[in-house]
């Protein structure tokens, strides 16, 4: 899991850069989507580690913490792709080589899809960036 410093920028680029649809966060509990069937965004951190990258006088240690954030938007199935294609592009473009509130991110892939659901209600598209956030302490 991230920092929350590094989910707290994330966050703030997410909300002022895309509005398509809701964001859910990952610390809501089950249940906390939206109810009126339409598309939402989840964010994740399904890795991250931390080390120290330099030894000196207390206060003055740079720990670097690595990981990736991982974008899942869930829209409802049947609703075809292209539409949704174009979403997940655009926060393609918005996470790709960029640097924020001391996160750097690098290369968005191109998104994955998930249309083997159990109950055929929804259709998922994701894709991952992997980021880097230095600490100094």
């Amino acid at each position: 899991m991230a920092s929350l410093a590094v989910m707290s920028a994330v966050e703030a680029r997410l909300r002022a850069g895309w509005s398509r649809a809701p964001i859910v966060s990952e610390a809501n509990t089950e249940g906390a989507q939206p109810l009126d069937g339409g598309p939402y965004l989840t964010v994740t951190y399904p890795v991250a580690d931390e080390t120290q990258i330099s030894v000196g006088a207390p206060e003055s240690n740079t720990y670097r913490e690595e990981g990736a954030i991982r974008f899942v938007l869930s829209v409802p199935f049947g609703t075809g792709l292209l539409q949704w294609a174009a979403w997940i592009n655009e926060l393609r473009d918005l996470f790709r080589g960029k640097a924020f509130d001391g996160v750097v991110t690098w290369e968005a892939p191109p998104f994955a899809v998930n249309d083997d659901t159990e109950s055929a209600t929804r259709f998922e598209l994701s894709f991952a960036v992997p980021y880097r956030y230095d600490l100094f302490a």
